[in-house]
């Protein structure tokens, strides 16, 4: 997974003059506490594929979950990297994040397990999932599981503009 402590660059062709990038723990938090994130994938044609999700942050990953036949499933099988987003609409307030980097599957049941207490955690009761055979399930069927660890991250600051970036690992 990624780790805690990523090189942070402020970018001050897009940054107010005098303001600081935010440190990585305030953008994590945000991740943590974000409602709804944005998915993009890449289709086996080169097409982008975009969808709302939801997803939890636990280990220095985001995790996210989706049916096995669903188009981003199929996507991900052919091309793991992928952009998870979150942040507001607002043109002079909030901030917005990207994370970047190639997702991969979660089958270890333990995991799953604590990612699932996650979700009900962050989300409630309605979020609540079995786990067993390396999946979530559900009424509407199964679920496979995927993580999301950073190898490029991005925080949009509004109001007092900033652009900065965290470089994860060897990114």
């Amino acid at each position: 997974m990624a780790t805690a402590d990523p090189v942070t660059e402020l970018d001050a062709r897009y940054s107010d003059d005098g303001v600081t990038a935010p440190e990585w723990n305030e953008a994590r938090a945000r991740l943590t506490d974000a409602e709804l994130f944005w998915l993009l994938t890449v289709r086996a044609d080169g097409r982008p594929h975009t969808t709302p999700l939801l997803a939890v942050w636990l280990d220095d990953a985001l995790y996210f979950c989706t049916g096995p036949y669903e188009q981003k499933a199929r996507n991900i099988a052919g091309n793991p990297h992928c952009i998870l987003m979150t942040g507001c609409n607002a043109l002079r307030e909030g901030t917005d994040l990207v994370v970047e980097g190639d997702a991969t599957r979660v089958r270890d049941d333990a995991t799953l397990g604590r990612i699932a207490d996650e979700y009900v955690s962050k989300y409630g009761d309605e979020w609540r999932f079995e786990v067993h055979d390396g999946a979530f399930h559900h009424g509407a069927g199964e679920a496979w599981v995927f993580a999301l660890a950073p190898v490029t991250a991005y925080a949009f600051t509004k109001g007092e503009y900033s652009h900065t970036r965290w470089r994860f690992g060897t990114a």
